[in-house]
């Protein structure tokens, strides 16, 4: 029997050429496009710890460069990068760019 490959498992994961191309909002409200996030409440506050996990998660497992340069702030993944429950492959794709999110 073949071992099962899941989609996961080969998605491509995109991920900026440099944290400087990051300049999303750092505070106030974000409405998250469909094309990251399909489930309920879009709306997120960014002073909310929580609402800044689910936003970031979803930009990262979800979107493209573009949308990771429009969305995230390079100072709150930073902070937060630690905290994200991120799919072992979109984590090492991101750590491997950038080491000083492992710090």
């Amino acid at each position: 029997m073949n071992p099962r490959v899941l989609f996961q498992d080969v998605k491509p994961v995109d991920v900026v050429a440099s944290l400087d191309d990051l300049h999303g909002p750092a505070t106030g409200p974000l409405v998250l496009p469909l094309e990251v996030y399909w489930g309920p409440e879009p709306l997120v506050d960014l002073a909310s710890t929580s609402d800044v996990a689910k936003a970031y998660q979803a930009v990262l497992r979800e979107g493209d460069t573009r949308a990771q340069a429009a969305l995230l702030d390079r100072e709150l993944l930073v902070r937060t990068w630690p905290d994200l429950l991120l799919p072992n492959r979109v984590r090492a794709a991101w750590e491997a760019r950038f080491p000083e999110l492992t710090a």
